[in-house]
């Protein structure tokens, strides 16, 4: 079957059409990205939030161009928004005087209040949980509470890798939509 009746069926919610996109592009797009990174872990990242965001906009893809290149085009995007954040999280002023002394260093101490905060979003974080399947709940506990690569994942549940990453992405996307419909 030609890759745009796969998307063509994709569109329509097709599970099975989802599935082949991620396995027969995975590869190329976690590839691209450990060229890039150099690092597993982010390079998985971006990989996953790739295919999120391409599956989210699905009907917005042209296919006078290649699935590929349009894959690669978010991926690069994905990418350079990780890159932003942590460049916005490691900024520290300099002042210019001789000493060079830090003038605004971030105190990354949590005060009471932001330890309170955090105790609060976590536990509230855990009643969406709870409201997932429990397939869904064992995965997202796996990668991001036990923080177990999706090698690890796949060994411990028997299950391939594709599952694996397909189940992780189903979870997230419905627990932003449960925490949507909460907020």
């Amino acid at each position: 079957m030609d890759i745009n009746n796969y998307i063509e069926k994709a569109k329509k919610g097709d599970q099975i059409a989802f599935t082949y996109l991620l396995n027969h592009y995975w590869n190329e797009v976690y590839g691209f990205m450990l060229k890039r990174t150099e690092n597993e872990t982010d390079s998985e990242d971006v990989t996953i939030e790739t295919f999120s965001k391409a599956f989210d906009k699905l009907n917005n893809y042209n296919p006078e161009f290649q699935f590929n290149t349009w894959l690669i085009a978010i991926a690069k995007n994905v990418h350079i928004d990780h890159l932003r954040k942590k460049k916005s999280s490691h900024i520290i002023e300099i002042t210019h005087n001789e000493n060079k002394q830090a003038y605004n260093v971030a105190d990354s101490t949590p005060t009471a209040e932001d330890e309170l905060i955090t105790v609060q979003n976590l536990s509230q974080l855990l009643q969406y949980i709870k409201q997932l399947k429990p397939h869904y709940q064992e995965i997202i506990q796996l990668r991001y509470f036990q923080e177990m690569s999706y090698q690890d994942i796949s060994q411990q549940l028997n299950e391939p890798l594709s599952n694996i990453k397909i189940k992780l992405l189903r979870a997230k996307k419905l627990l932003a939509e449960i925490i949507q419909h909460n907020n």
